[in-house]
């Protein structure tokens, strides 16, 4: 018999994605990475940034969010980044 609540193997932080939707001259998102970087270099994720300028789908998407962050590919948060919160998605 199937357990009622399957878990899926964990993910390390480093087989992790943080992505950075932002824009060029937002303050907050200037602050969004650098908490990014950070906790990236303390985890080991990798991450990336976006621009929602170079990408009509994002801009649609978050232009009233920005700056967004995705952790493999779901949102995480907006506005601001949580340090703490993050490197709890990431498994650290």
């Amino acid at each position: 018999m199937a357990p009622l609540f399957s878990r899926s193997p964990r993910k390390s932080p480093a087989d992790r994605l943080v992505t950075l939707i932002g824009k060029p001259g937002c303050h907050l998102c200037d602050d969004a990475q650098t908490v990014i970087e950070q906790i990236c270099t303390e985890t080991g994720a990798s991450w990336e940034r976006k621009d929602i300028t170079q990408d009509p789908a994002l801009h649609h998407k978050y232009w009233e969010q920005i700056p967004v962050i995705l952790v493999d590919g779901a949102q995480h948060d907006f506005w601001r980044v949580d340090p703490k919160r993050l490197r709890k998605a990431l498994g650290a």
